[in-house]
């Protein structure tokens, strides 16, 4: 079962979330972040597949992102822009929402599971709350660093005349007729749409002793343009040495692009997604019958 909730940030900001019930009996949560310019909508066969192996999932739409943009800007010309408060107060919902799902699940471990801009979020909502979650899994993620986040125009080695402008997302071209149709995504670049004041904000390293030993997946395209895997290494041994985590794994997906679950082998993504989870967060009773990719 699947219903839409919402609350208010400190902001007066109406955050619009979804709740993805577990099939079977549930044995943990997954909060899933989305990435900038897109929302939670574009993730239907990644929630799928994580209900069915027995977690429940929520999705919010991020400040000025999707069905919350929408309400918090009129309309979708703005859509993408945070307004007040900016990304600190866009990882201050997160947070918000971290605290509606611990009392909701107060016995079941929660898994934050990010992907690109929200990989990046959830980077920081780990600095700040490390006891907050119980495992951490980033995807198209990147050392958030001048040095280790891509500054050129993300499309730029696929430039073509024909070019779509959307071919770094996935080596499905269908991907890109979706993104580029979907009413509630824009292709605005992230430094225009926060602007670079808010943009270098995602700038940080791994909280040093985060105190606590959590499991970590890193799971990036060979062809990411974002970070990629030099990148995403990096953030891995940032994690080991800095953060003093001994549970840090890192999958990398040959000619794979940035949008992993939305790849041509996006079932091989998933299957990995769910051994992994498995390992660490194992069924409880029948909730592993209708585990699927």
């Amino acid at each position: 079962m699947t219903r839409t909730a919402e609350f208010t940030d400190a902001h007066g900001i109406a955050i619009v979330y979804d709740v993805h019930d577990a099939e079977g009996e549930p044995r943990g949560v997954v909060q899933l972040l989305h990435g900038v310019g897109e929302h939670a909508g574009r993730y239907g066969a990644l929630i799928a597949a994580l209900t069915g192996a027995g977690f429940h999932v929520y999705a919010d739409d991020h400040r000025g992102h999707g069905r919350t943009g929408i309400r918090q800007h009129g309309g979708p010309a703005r859509l993408g822009r945070l307004g007040k408060g900016g990304q600190r107060a866009a990882v201050d919902a997160l947070w918000q929402l971290t605290g509606v799902i611990r009392d909701a699940h107060p016995d079941l471990p929660l898994v934050l599971l990010g992907h690109s801009w929200g990989s990046f979020l959830a980077q920081k909502l780990l600095n700040l709350y490390p006891e907050g979650y119980d495992a951490l899994v980033l995807s198209g993620t990147a050392l958030l660093t001048p040095r280790d986040l891509n500054p050129l125009p993300l499309n730029a080695r696929w430039k073509a005349v024909d070019a779509t402008g959307f071919e770094w997302l996935s080596r499905d071209p269908g991907v890109w007729r979706a993104f580029a149709d979907d009413p509630l995504t824009t292709d605005v670049p992230l430094v225009k749409l926060f602007g670079p004041v808010e943009a270098a904000k995602m700038y940080g390293l791994p909280r040093r002793d985060l105190g606590r030993d959590i499991p970590v997946l890193l799971m990036v395209g060979r062809d990411d343009p974002v970070g990629g895997p030099r990148s995403v290494h990096k953030l891995a041994a940032a994690y080991r040495t800095r953060s003093g985590l001994t549970d840090v794994t890192t999958l990398v997906y040959p000619d794979a692009r940035h949008e992993l679950f939305n790849e041509t082998n996006q079932a091989e993504v998933r299957a990995d997604l769910l051994a992994w989870l498995g390992k660490r967060i194992p069924p409880r009773g029948g909730a592993a019958r209708n585990a699927r990719p």
